[in-house]
């Protein structure tokens, strides 16, 4: 024991907790036992071992909130893998790195196969062996036999990265729709992989930049264009991608599209037919998600997205439930009455949190070191909150109701876009563009316009109903008004570069053909839903607290079956979510039923101007500190801060700017400057387990 432990430069930061050691041939392994959603971190480089542990050590201590049960480190001369583990399935044998038979292959992971018990049986039944009962395993054996088109068969959400020590080649992967987060880089001597931006800027010689180019994404789109990130020459592993990494480079490849489908590819049969396949598929969707050794819960909010998932469930598994939503105090946001009724009807365990504008502001930071990106509202922060709530009661997962929405017509810009659409064929029509009223009741400046008014507000662009973007292009056109507020500096770098543009070239060939419905549905999947509904307003908010979040609505068989559906299932007439309500009829309260859509919304740029402001706020948009940053026109910001504090004619762009500037503002503090003084960052892993390769 002493030998292998003076075989480490155990650094005072590092901590081994021994309960076993078992050596072999060409492996030492230290072990412990303890009562799988994860952190993940690697880099495929030359180091010693005492270098690449530290370096690894310091990675995983920075996303130790992703799995704090346990951690596990793989070293060969080539590469380091290690991981975080928050255990939920076999809690007793799962502890990763995991080998094969032979221990060629080694595999990290984060996230949960819903069908890992099929597969292993179809896998024990081809002669595999296992030593656990994880789903981890279950993926490595699945490569071993079927290579990359084993991820085909997953289904789950996960990243994961598998070394063979043979072909000294790693494997990375993402799930189909990226609700489980993977970051690179490359320096001169390695590339470096992790679950989060901020581990990977513990590797030498990766130095953080916020890049102005992805400063006007978000400022178009509310979240980068995939692989890019806020940050210059760190990428993210697209939504289904796989990355191969060896002494040639890296290579990546597709294994999955979001489907869109032509009006001749739709379903021809008739809506209970579609309802039935629905209800068949939410069904099984549900039974896979529900697979844990630990509690499971729900988010209840009180629209008939969260309240279809716990009925499901409640039916499934037939006893009681643990459920959870947030109140604000700000009654314009709040849902509390739908949500008594939702907990009276389903007759959960319900647990509730309220939010005050003086909880947004407090908690900003620690979301904006959570989400490592720029946000135009303060939505997360809630979540983040709730998920505090969820986590003081001993609860791991969490099952949701997002992609509802996307995927069955529930937002109001596909609505729009129908409504512009038909506008335009008659653009000079005063009666047209009154429907738009309709669409935004919540939005206090709405209820005063009139015709000229809603002519000026949403005519943008109206007759380009060509346009492959045509849905998002009023929305993106009024977003990027934020970027009045760039410096001359950042205006005259970005003076040539446009983003709507890079995105219709990359993806205008895959929307040629589909209806305005469908584009508008893919557009705000693939952007959206997967830059930020699952990212900032999902999986960092739910994993800073420990907590994995599940989606059944994002299943992918569900996805293909809705994207292949006629869009008068999804929007008929102006009713959202046509499908989903018949199917829901007589299952769930009418005024759940055929409430009107309710978004999710919080309290804006008035959190950060009480009288209880905490003082980042003032230190943050001073003039010393947005002149040194260089980002914003100071004359400008300041301006727009006295029109926030004095003015009434505020818009909800004039919210978004300031947010936008603010947690700009703040990435630059925490993440360039790296300034720790904001709040308590967790440090210090536990290795539990560290196989040694001195091969």
């Amino acid at each position: 024991m002493r030998l292998i432990l003076n075989s480490f430069d155990v650094k005072k930061h590092i901590n081994f907790n021994i309960v076993t050691i078992i050596s072999l041939k060409k492996f030492q392994y230290i072990f412990i036992n303890r009562c799988n959603m994860c952190g993940i971190a690697g880099f495929y480089s030359k180091k010693n071992k005492e270098e690449a542990l530290d370096i690894l050590n310091r990675m995983l201590s920075l996303i130790k909130y992703r799995g704090p049960d346990e951690s596990g480190a793989y070293y060969s001369p080539d590469i380091c893998l290690g991981s975080v583990r928050l255990c939920i399935i076999d809690l007793k044998t799962g502890q990763m790195p995991i080998s094969n038979e032979d221990s060629t292959l080694w595999i990290v992971f984060n996230g949960e196969i819903y069908n890992y018990i099929e597969l292993k049986t179809s896998l024990t039944r081809a002669g595999h062996h296992f030593k656990t009962n994880s789903d981890t395993e279950v993926i490595l054996h699945l490569f071993e036999e079927y290579g990359v088109e084993s991820l085909n068969m997953l289904n789950g959400q996960f990243t994961f990265a598998i070394w063979n020590n043979k072909k000294r080649e790693l494997f990375i992967a993402r799930d189909r729709v990226g609700i489980r987060p993977l970051f690179y880089t490359s320096t001169e001597d390695g590339f470096i992989f992790a679950s989060e931006i901020k581990a990977l800027l513990e590797y030498p010689k990766v130095k953080p930049k916020i890049s102005t180019k992805s400063l006007s994404q978000v400022f178009t789109f509310w979240t980068t264009l995939t692989p890019y990130t806020l940050f210059e020459n760190i990428y993210e592993v697209s939504p289904g991608e796989y990355l191969t990494i060896n002494e040639n480079g890296i290579h990546h490849n597709s294994y999955w599209e979001l489907p869109i489908y032509k009006p001749d590819e739709y379903l021809k049969t008739d809506l209970d037919h579609c309802i039935n396949k629905f209800d068949t598929l939410f069904s099984d969707s549900i039974r896979l998600r529900m697979r844990s050794d630990v509690t499971i819960g729900t988010y209840l909010s009180g629209g008939i997205d969260s309240c279809t998932t716990t009925l499901y469930i409640k039916n499934l598994i037939g006893k009681y439930l643990r459920t959870f939503s947030i109140g604000f105090t700000e009654k314009e946001f709040d849902e509390s009455s739908f949500q008594e009724l939702a907990v009276d009807y389903l007759k959960t365990i319900h647990n509730k949190i309220n939010c005050s504008i003086e909880d947004i502001a407090v908690k900003f930071p620690e979301v904006i070191w959570h989400a490592e990106t720029v946000l135009l509202r303060t939505a997360p922060v809630p979540m983040f909150i709730l998920s505090e709530l969820v986590n003081k009661q001993n609860i791991k997962v969490i099952i949701t109701g997002e992609g509802a929405d996307e995927l069955l017509g529930g937002y109001n810009i596909f609505k729009e876009a129908l409504i512009r659409q038909f506008w335009a064929k008659q653009p000079d029509s005063a009666y047209r563009p009154l429907l738009l009223k309709r669409l935004y009741p919540y939005l206090s400046q709405m209820k005063s316009m009139n015709g000229f008014s809603l002519k000026l507000f949403f005519g943008y662009k109206l007759e380009e109903t060509d346009s492959p973007v045509y849905s998002h292009l009023l929305r993106w056109h009024n977003t990027s008004h934020i970027k009045n507020y760039f410096s001359d500096d950042i205006k005259a770098d970005l003076s040539r570069y446009e983003p709507i543009n890079e995105f219709i070239n990359k993806y205008k060939t895959i929307l040629e053909g589909a209806d305005l419905m469908s584009r508008s549905q893919w557009i705000e999947m693939k952007l959206f839903m997967s830059g930020y509904l699952l990212s900032s307003q999902g999986d960092r908010m739910s994993m800073a607290h420990s907590l994995e979040g599940r989606y059944p609505f994002l299943d992918h068989r569900i996805i293909d079956f809705c994207m292949r559906l006629p869009s008068n299932l999804k929007m008929n007439g102006l009713n959202e979510k046509f499908l989903l309500k018949k199917m829901m009829n007589g299952k769930l309260p009418q005024q759940i039923v055929q409430r009107t859509k309710q978004p999710y919304r919080a309290p804006s740029s008035k959190c950060f101007f009480s009288e209880k402001s905490p003082d980042y706020i003032e230190n943050s948009i001073s003039e010393s500190n947005i002149r040194e940053a260089g980002y914003f026109d100071f004359n400008k910001v300041n301006f727009l801060i006295n029109k926030l504090k004095y003015g009434t004619q505020v818009s909800e762009i004039d919210h978004m700017a300031f947010i936008g500037i603010l947690s700009t503002q703040l990435l630059n503090t925490l993440f360039v400057k790296k300034s720790d003084s904001l709040f308590e960052k967790s440090k210090n892993v536990i290795f539990n387990k560290i196989v040694i390769d001195n091969k």
